[in-house]
């Protein structure tokens, strides 16, 4: 298959998302072309994809880079000020200056660490996104959102930082595990629901295919999601008009399921599962969709083998976490809710009590 490159231009900034199946070692010409000043390098990465990083270490050296490389333990939990702290100490041991560029090896939450480090070491420094996971490969390694995690809410510290490149080989897809798949699956549905319906009309009947993670229609399906992905930075770099917004249809919910449960019970796509159905059902109490609406994600996602509904989680608990969701407007809730497969609408002042009859509806079927 040919390499596809999707350019993202957010404000003053445009750089390439490059989707292909090329050598991992590639990625030094890739990253000496982005970032020609750059004399040294750090890669942040997860001992988990220990064969990547080394492999992107020797790229970047034979193209002149010196490399350290720091490893962060997997999951969510990483994404923590102690953590960031960990990374500026490195940097900071390898002198570091204004130039030297970050490379993140990894899932979402390498990106998130990664890249909010960069933006507050020095005041900003250069880095490049090499996503290993499906999750981080259509979403989270786009737009520039970087952020850790606070106790009392998921990225609730952060910054707006566009990576120079976005370097994705679809060859990670073969080594990802199967709940991780799945779980980047989740916002693979979610771009189907909020800007394009034909696409998940051919979700729907690919399904098989994407199961069997059929390179040829990974290729469509990644390069599709980025294509969305780019169209929305475009219209709101830095969430300021609010149509950005957009891509948390979900995530209010899934978030506050993510805090509630423990940051890694359930991984971030799973929660964002069923948090669009959560969504949905609120959208049907308001009178925005007809059942079915809901009934064809519920569908999708239960094929796909992930997550409906929540668990008993306390429900005062869940709501005490959305009040503190970074769509909140003085602690009134707002969602980002459905009105037909292929748009969706930001509502505010959605009343408290649909939230908590829908929670517990779905909690108790």
């Amino acid at each position: 298959m040919t390499p596809a490159v999707v350019t993202v231009a957010a404000g003053e900034t445009r750089y390439p998302v490059l989707i292909h199946q090329a050598n991992w070692q590639d990625l030094g010409g890739w990253a000496r072309r982005s970032c020609p000043a750059s004399l040294q390098s750090l890669i942040v990465s997860d001992i988990a994809v220990a064969s990547y990083a080394e492999a992107v270490r020797g790229g970047l050296e034979q193209h002149g880079f010196r490399v350290q490389t720091a490893w962060i333990p997997s999951g969510e939990t990483s994404k923590s000020l102690a953590q960031a702290a960990r990374l500026y100490d490195e940097l900071v041991a390898m002198e570091a200056d204004r130039l030297t560029l970050v490379v993140a090896v990894g899932g979402g939450v390498v990106g998130d660490l990664a890249g909010f480090v960069a933006a507050t070491f020095c005041r900003g420094i250069p880095w490049l996104m090499v996503p290993t996971t499906l999750l981080a490969m259509v979403d989270s390694s786009i737009g520039g959102k970087v952020a850790v995690n606070h106790p009392r809410g998921k990225n609730l510290i952060g910054a707006f930082h566009q990576p120079i490149a976005v370097w994705i080989s679809l060859h990670a897809l073969d080594t990802l595990p199967e709940r991780e798949y799945r779980s980047g699956l989740a916002e693979v549905v979610k771009y189907g629901v909020i800007l394009d319906e034909d696409f998940f009309a051919y979700l729907e009947r690919h399904l098989e295919l994407i199961l069997a993670r059929n390179r040829e229609v990974l290729h469509y399906v990644v390069l599709r999601c980025c294509q969305l992905k780019a169209q929305v930075v475009e219209e709101d770099p830095t969430e300021q008009t609010g149509r950005r917004a957009i891509l948390n249809y979900g995530h209010t919910f899934g978030h506050a399921f993510e805090t509630v449960s423990g940051y890694g019970t359930w991984l971030h796509g799973e929660a964002v599962a069923a948090g669009m159905i959560c969504a949905s059902r609120l959208a049907e109490k308001l009178g925005l969709i007809t059942p079915e609406v809901t009934e064809r994600q519920r569908r999708l996602l239960q094929r796909l083998g992930l997550p409906t509904r929540p668990q008993p989680w306390p429900v005062a608990e869940l709501l005490a976490v959305m009040r503190h969701d970074k769509k909140a407007r003085a602690g009134q809730l707002r969602f980002i809710l459905p009105n037909r497969i292929g748009a969706v609408q930001l509502v505010s002042q959605v009343p408290e009590q649909l939230v908590v009859a829908t929670l517990e509806e779905l909690m108790q079927s």
